[in-house]
């Protein structure tokens, strides 16, 4: 008996041996993976440097916790105080995220800076063949200043949140495309230069023709890969509301072989136009909105053809190609 305990107690030892020695194994390649972002150039790929890296978690996940996080991408820069990555040892694919405020927002070509404080700022990405099964971001009491002249509110919401779905059975097997649905809402949402107050927001959105390897993503041109593959925005429903005015809005938006949208938007909106009235000048008003119906509410159809775009029959204004 004496003999079988000493032979389990050393097999539990190597066990234990052996997958601490995996983990910080496994670490260190994690942290390797992390601190290469800082020679990324900022360019093509973003660049992340971090005043000082932390991983723990042993032994059963990695927690990733970045300091004075800074981000560099193109022309914008975004310093944020802290990130915090968590994935289990078992399941990479699924990672949890948060991170703390605020974050001070820059963009050299523009001279803009800005700040965006929260709360709480958390998300999950959870993938499934590498492509994306299902990305939320939720965060509470959010607010995004400008601070290029003092500090001005720029807009604040209660609460927000973002998730992305696969949809399975739009998924192409043959021609390796996949499709998201977005949803996105906004509690008390405040836009002051919209004049927007104590506003519900809620966005519901497909997006088709896309990669589905996220390896595959940036590639090649994202536009012209998307136009080629067929692929279609179709807005299922945008609906704003603050009690006094009201706004619906839904359609269908793709792009022809020259970079040019062509597609649909159906708006209807009640009490829009009024407020609206000191920004935007009539005819655009109208042309945007639509004429008012017997019971106050405006009715329009936006269409977009040919790098045209057009409210009704009547031509608005010409588009440039997006490729």
């Amino acid at each position: 008996m004496k003999k079988r305990i000493i032979i389990l107690g050393a097999v539990v030892l190597l066990v234990i041996l052996g997958v601490s020695g995996a983990w910080f194994y496994a670490s260190g390649i994690v942290r390797q993976e992390v601190e290469r972002l800082a020679f990324a150039d900022g360019e093509t790929s973003p660049q992340l440097t971090c005043a000082n890296l932390d991983i723990g978690g042993f032994p059963f996940a990695f927690d990733i916790e970045c300091t004075d996080a800074v981000v560099v991408s193109g022309d914008l820069l975004a310093e944020i105080p802290g990130v915090r990555l968590s994935v289990m040892v078992y399941d990479f694919n699924h990672v949890i995220a948060s991170a703390k405020g605020p974050a001070q927002l820059s963009d050299a070509f523009t001279g803009q800076r800005s700040a965006i404080s929260w709360a709480g700022l958390n998300g999950s990405l959870r993938l499934k063949d590498n492509r994306i099964a299902r990305l939320s971001v939720v965060g509470d009491e959010l607010s995004w200043n400008d601070l290029l002249v003092g500090d001005t509110m720029l807009a604040k919401a209660s609460h927000a949140e973002m998730h992305v779905l696969d949809i399975p059975e739009a998924h192409d097997a043959e021609r390796h495309l996949a499709s998201l649905a977005l949803y996105l809402k906004a509690d008390t949402l405040d836009l002051p230069a919209a004049t927007l107050a104590n506003t519900a927001l809620e966005v519901e959105a497909e997006l088709s023709g896309l990669p589905d390897d996220l390896n595959a993503i940036g590639t090649t041109p994202i536009l012209p890969t998307w136009q080629q593959a067929g692929g279609q925005l179709k807005i299922v429903g945008i609906r704003a509301s603050d009690g006094n005015a009201d706004l619906k809005a839904s359609g269908e938006l793709a792009l022809d072989a020259q970079g040019l949208p062509n597609g649909t938007i159906s708006i209807d909106s009640m009490g829009v136009a009024e407020r609206i009235g000191p920004l935007i000048e009539e005819p655009w008003r109208t042309l945007v909105l639509g004429t008012p119906q017997e019971n106050g509410r405006h009715t329009n159809q936006l269409n977009f053809r040919g790098g045209t775009l057009s409210s009704g029959l009547i031509p608005i204004t010409a588009l440039p190609p997006l490729f």
